[in-house]
This record gives structure tokens, sequence and C-alpha cells, in this order.
């Protein structure tokens, strides 16, 4: 039995036992819109409720999972002073996230090409992640003068193969590009593939336990090499980490490059946004990001970071210096 429900950017369809969400907004590399955002939660509640559903597949059209919220629309409502029409936005954004986590059927998201940003938090929340070989996933959000979010300032601290709250702070105030292999070693990807092809028909007929069979053992894990560093230098606030770069040789050198593009007023936003949720759940961590994420809207740099990356594309913003993190530290529980 197949029904469907397509809209222009999404597809939603039940075949057989299976609830599938395909993201259809390539031009665009998937951003995640309001009706994107909508059409995905209420899909989802529907199928919870329905016996009849056993598992849920999120997938893409094209190549590219998803390359995140759609932050140009954000800017521009924020510019136009529809700043609570933008929250809301966020809002139940942030609230599907929580509700992908905690997800009571399967939830597999095949991911290939880029998962940014909002893509994260449609796939590494989930109970199964597959990436395709040559998958690559980020959050890259100091660039645009933002805070880690969609509940990967959590997640990234949380990792199941190695936990660490230095570890997610080099992950999100870097937007270091995790390799498929990466995911793997680190417990945030369930399994690697070769190719989708067919993998879908594989699910629907088999469910989940057709992944271990097509699975691709573990490659290197490029990020290894530096998780030693990573515990010595990401530790406490971006002005302490920063403090410690010139020392840290190949590896500061990189941190550098990584973040040379970088809101300064984000990456001390995200430091502290990071310790506060060490000792926060999911729910309350993303309460803390729908907070910080209001007042680092309301900051000239994030206008000017959507602008520069995505807008005018220049690469050139012109953000503020480096604030205090004192104000930053207020808001957050």
């Amino acid at each position: 039995m197949t029904e469907s429900l397509n809209t222009e950017l999404l597809n939603v369809e039940v075949r057989g036992t299976t609830g599938i969400i395909t993201l259809n907004r390539p031009k665009a590399l998937n951003s995640l819109n309001g009706e994107m955002i909508h059409g995905i939660y209420t899909a989802l509640r529907a199928w919870e409720a329905n016996d009849a559903i056993t598992q849920v597949i999120v997938r893409s059209s094209s190549k590219h999972f998803c390359s995140g919220g759609d932050v140009k629309y954000a800017r521009e409502g924020v510019l136009a002073g529809k700043a609570e029409e933008i929250s809301a936005f966020f809002a139940e954004e942030y609230e599907m996230n929580n509700y992908i986590a905690n997800y009571p059927k399967p939830y597999i998201a095949l991911v290939s090409g880029v998962d940014m940003g909002g893509g994260m938090g449609i796939s590494a929340l989930g109970s199964h992640l597959v990436v395709h070989k040559d998958a690559f996933a980020s959050m890259p959000e100091m660039n645009i003068g933002y805070i880690t979010d969609v509940g990967q300032s959590w997640k990234l601290q949380h990792l199941p193969a190695r936990p660490s709250l230095a570890l997610g702070k080099f992950l999100g105030l870097t937007g270091y590009r995790m390799t498929a292999d990466d995911m793997l070693a680190l417990g945030l990807a369930s399994h690697k593939v070769e190719s989708f092809e067919g993998l879908v028909e594989k699910l629907i007929d088999e469910g989940v336990s057709a992944l271990d069979a097509l699975a691709l053992p573990a490659g290197e894990s490029g990020l290894a090499r530096w998780y030693e560093q990573i515990e010595e230098v990401f530790a406490g606030s971006w002005a302490e980490i920063e403090g410690r770069l010139d020392a840290a040789g190949e590896f500061g050198a990189k941190v550098r490059e990584l973040t040379a593009q970088a809101s300064p007023s984000a990456l001390v936003a995200a430091a502290e946004l990071f310790h506060a949720n060490a000792n926060q759940d999911l729910a309350g961590s993303l309460d803390n990001e729908r907070v910080l994420g209001e007042l680092m809207r309301g900051e000239p740099d994030f206008a000017e970071g959507v602008r520069a990356v995505l807008v005018d594309k220049d690469q050139a913003p012109s953000f503020a210096p480096q604030p205090s993190p004192e104000k930053y530290r207020e808001v957050l529980k």
C-alpha cells in the first residue's frame, strides 16, 4: 500500500508499513523552511499515532541531504522587524528536534553529501543515522554569527563512542567537517554504506535489520589524531581556548584556520552554551539554544554573517570585536 502527500518542497508517503519523508528543495540544498519543518513534524506525529506504521525513513531527493535551516529567511525577518515570527520558526524547529530524539519507532536518516546545521537536527538525533561513504557533517554557525543549535550543543558533547565537553566545543566552534568514518568512530552514525540504491526497498521489506548486512566496515577517522589535543586545548571559555592555540603547534594552526571567518561573538557565546548544556538534558539544552539564539539574532553579527556567507557571498564579514561572555551567561540556565 502506498499513500502520499506531496508539496513542492517535501514528499510524504507511506509504503507498506514505512513512512517516508523526502526533502525536495535541491536548489537550496534542502535548507529547511517553515513549511518543511511543519510538514515533517506533522507527519511524524501522525505516524507515531498510527499502529500500522512501524518505522520512518528521512532522505533527500538529490545528492545532498540538508544544508541547514533557512537562515536567509531568518535574516530577512529580523531586518524587517519580524523577530517574533522568526522566534516562532526556531521554536517549532527545536520542538521537532526534541520530538525526533524521543521518537518511539525506528527513525532512519539516509544522509549523503552535505549534512549541516538544521540537517543535523533531523538526522543526528534519531535512532539510526546511515551515511553514504562520501557524506560529511558539520555545524558551521560561527561563520554566520550564530550558535550551535538544533540540539547539537548537547549531542556533540554526548556522542555515544566519545562523550566529551571539549570535543563537543571543538566540533561546534570550529565547524569541523566530519567524514563518514569520523561519524562512525564517534557513534554519531550507526552505519556507513556504499550506495543508497535499493536501500529503501530493503528497509521496507526487512526493517532496520537490513542495515547490518549492507554496512561497510569503519575506515580511519582523521579526527582521531586530534583527540588528545582537543582535550588539552578546548577547556574553559573561548578566551582560554584561544590563549592556548599558539603553543598547540599544528593543531593550534588548524583551529585558527577553521575559525578565521568566525564571528568572535558567536565563538564566545557558543563556548558558554556548551558549558551550560553540560548539565542539561536535551530538552533543557534546546531551551538554552532558543533563548541564546534570540539574543544572537538581535545582534548585528547575525545579519552580517548571513549576508557575507549566503546573500552577497563575498566571504568578507565585518564582525564586532570579541565581547565579554557575561551577557550570554546571564540568559543561560
